[in-house]
């Protein structure tokens, strides 16, 4: 791709409407993949849509779940970006929302290979450099990540996700599994909106007033409207990017040496799961920890499968504990990690 091509798709790329505050937005672009990774034939695959919010020395890359686009970090990226000491960078997977729908099937393991290729570009690529945080099929993918550049990761944040193994292993609880599918055949955003959140929130947390709205609104309210917001400025994803990020989720599988290989080499490894996961059942998180003898385990009570929006305060300061244990960690044993 030319330069002037190049500069073209970062131009567009910045005009994208985005759910973000632009005040701690530092810079957002298109990452070309195959170009950067400079294989055989010089063309682009895809890109992948990022933004960074905050320049701070702590850097921490998101990685968001199954169909779902970078916006879905909002509680983070609100919390975070606007704090000196952090920059966050939160980005579209392939096949959803701004980025590239390279053909599919795709798999976790070359969904990793996306985020290698964005960190490389951002030029974070120092070792003991990033903090990674994963949520769902994001957490799976952070697996693979860890296992291609565990040296160049601080933390290592796993949310309600699984290790894998067989793709019916794979499947989420039966409630998830018959959600996920009524879904596939619904294109009205209405009909969606109420499924999606019965599926990923529990009912009585949908159901109480949030407690800093002023105007005394449900958070089912505040999610309706949330969610609006998204779908509004959000590019439809193809069924073929729904279709392969499906695959990729049911076909991952991270096996326990594989995962005792990261969890002793990295300095901190966090693994936090609800107790009321209707996508991804909460034992997947106790096998996790099963092969990761190093991880700290966190379950949140009266949680579902969006952790990081239903207990969003919680989740945040849990994150920034972790950040800080693995800076101290790595710290104390310079010589270890």
């Amino acid at each position: 791709m030319s330069s002037e091509n190049t500069s073209t798709a970062q131009d567009r790329a910045a005009d994208l409407p985005t759910l973000f505050s632009p005040e701690t937005c530092t810079r957002k672009g298109l990452c070309p993949v195959t170009r950067i990774r400079h294989q055989e034939e010089l063309f682009e695959s895809h890109s992948l849509y990022y933004e960074q919010h905050g320049n701070g020395p702590t850097r921490v890359l998101f990685i968001m779940g199954l169909n779902s686009s970078s916006f879905a970090w909002w509680p983070q990226v609100a919390h975070f970006g606007c704090k000196p000491e952090y920059s966050v960078v939160v980005f579209d997977n392939r096949g959803v929302g701004n980025s590239g729908t390279p053909r599919g099937p795709y798999s976790t393991s070359g969904m990793a290979e996306d985020a290698v290729v964005l960190l490389d570009y951002l030029g974070w690529t120092e070792k003991r450099g990033v903090h990674v945080v994963g949520v769902s099929l994001g957490g799976m993918i952070a697996q693979e990540l860890a296992s291609r550049i565990s040296e160049r990761i601080i933390s290592l944040t796993l949310a309600v996700t699984t290790p894998g193994g067989r793709p019916w292993s794979n499947l989420p609880p039966w409630k998830g599994f018959v959600a996920l599918t009524r879904l596939l055949a619904i294109t009205d955003p209405e009909v969606k909106i109420p499924m999606i959140h019965d599926m990923v929130f529990s009912k009585e947390w949908l159901d109480q007033v949030d407690e800093d709205d002023e105007e005394g609104r449900t958070n089912r309210e505040l999610m309706t409207i949330d969610y609006r917001r998204r779908i509004a400025i959000t590019r439809p994803q193809t069924v073929v990017g729904t279709m392969s990020q499906m695959a990729a989720g049911f076909g991952h599988h991270v096996t326990g040496d594989r995962l005792r290989k990261i969890s002793s080499s990295i300095p901190k490894v966090l693994i936090v799961t609800g107790d009321n996961d209707a996508l991804v059942h909460p034992r997947n998180s106790l096998i996790l920890k099963e092969s990761m003898p190093e991880a700290e385990y966190v379950q949140f009570e009266k949680c579902a499968h969006a952790i990081h929006v239903q207990h969003r305060k919680k989740f945040n300061a849990l994150l920034e504990r972790v950040f800080e244990e693995g800076k101290q960690l790595l710290e104390a044993s310079p010589d270890r990690w």
